[in-house]
């Protein structure tokens, strides 16, 4: 018979007591920076990792540098963008259209947000 009852299943649901809530902020935070940190060593990945407080702080996890990867990121081409080679003209015509308007789109959104991103790693 068991003296303790072990490691419980945390039940997912917001956490409202401010001093709770950011005692379990700190604890996930560090652990998900380690996983990020072990996952570079482990595999020679490149991760950028951004946070936002409850109480709006700003903490980042780069390996080598949160700008550097998030500007690589913006240049990666997605395998999505390629064209299948037996559609009709008029499909990939429209196709076409909709992938550049959907990538400006994609594009103008990651720009603004990697414009937010930066002021808030300039704060630190």
């Amino acid at each position: 018979m068991r003296k303790t009852k072990g490691r419980l299943k945390t039940k997912m649901v917001k956490i409202e007591k401010e001093k709770n809530l950011q005692v379990t902020f700190c604890k996930r935070k560090n652990g998900l920076f380690k996983k990020a940190n072990e996952l570079c060593t482990l595999c020679n990945a490149r991760v950028a990792i951004i946070l936002f407080s409850p109480s709006g702080k700003v903490f980042s996890f780069g390996h080598t540098k949160v700008e550097t990867i998030i500007d690589r990121f913006g240049k990666t081409d997605h395998p999505d963008s390629n064209i299948q080679s037996n559609m009709q003209l008029g499909e990939i015509h429209q196709n076409s259209t909709i992938r550049g308007l959907n990538n400006r789109l994609t594009e103008v959104i990651f720009l603004y947000y990697y414009s937010e991103i930066l002021l808030c790693l300039r704060k630190l």
